[in-house]
């Protein structure tokens, strides 16, 4: 066997006597393997490795504290395995690659405030300081770019949808001075409304129709109504658009 951990997963351990304590006479085994049964994950690693830093683990693997065993002579420790080959990692190196995500950065954290890593707790902490620092958007509008796309997101959503259409480039009609003004009233409101509303309604945008402004709205994947804030009102030789 190649490296240093070797990690297979098991949903729970396997059913057998109870464990037993047995005082774990860590100095005696050196750089020879030890197996580990990480609340059901299993690793392989050393008692170099384990006792290299001042943590719950040298004391565990020096002698100072009782470990218990399975019938197998796996070392059980009640805790989640997901990220224990992390921690062992960090022990090896000193450094690792946080994960990419907060709730894991934090899951990580909790099991080295666990086994008493201050390093890696300190590195876990500024990361997280790092990423609050980040703009996060607080909802996030999709923008329609066909007609399929818009039906899919349509039907797919468990949510009633509202869907601005604004096609300021559409130059069929002439405007009126007040027309841009309108429009960007509708969409400053539509704005308004996705920012309050963004966890019970899915809102979208429509800037490739053929209407200049219009809000539909959807619910179960079907339209229940619609309202076109374009009017055409003809002058003398002239076509104006007002919205």
């Amino acid at each position: 066997m190649s490296g240093d951990t070797c990690l297979t997963t098991a949903l729970c351990p396997a059913a057998g006597p109870k464990p037993k304590p047995c005082s774990f006479k860590g100095g005696s085994l050196g750089n020879k393997y030890v197996r580990l049964n990480v609340g059901g994950s299993l690793y392989y690693t050393t008692v170099q490795v384990l006792t290299r830093h001042d943590t719950m683990l040298k004391a565990m693997f020096s002698g100072r504290m009782e470990v218990l065993t399975d019938k197998e002579g796996w070392i059980l420790i009640d805790r989640c395995g997901k990220h224990f080959g992390t921690i062992l990692n960090y022990l090896r190196e000193d450094t690792i690659t946080l994960p990419k995500h907060r709730q894991e950065i934090k899951e990580l954290m909790a099991e080295a405030k666990y086994y008493l890593i201050q390093g890696l707790v300190d590195m876990c902490q500024a990361a997280l300081q790092d990423k609050k620092d980040l703009y996060e958007p607080v909802c996030s509008i999709p923008i329609i770019t066909s007609p399929k796309e818009e039906e899919r997101l349509i039907e797919s959503s468990m949510k009633p949808v509202v869907k601005l259409l604004y096609n300021r480039s559409n130059n069929k009609y002439s405007y009126t001075s007040n027309s841009d003004d309108n429009l960007l009233k509708n969409i400053e409101l539509f704005d308004k409304l996705s920012l309050r509303f963004n966890g019970r309604v899915l809102f979208i945008k429509d800037v490739i129709g053929d209407e200049i402004c219009c809000w539909s709205f959807y619910g179960q994947g079907r339209k229940l109504a619609e309202v076109c804030c374009t009017s055409i009102v003809y002058a003398t030789e002239k076509k104006q658009t007002k919205v």
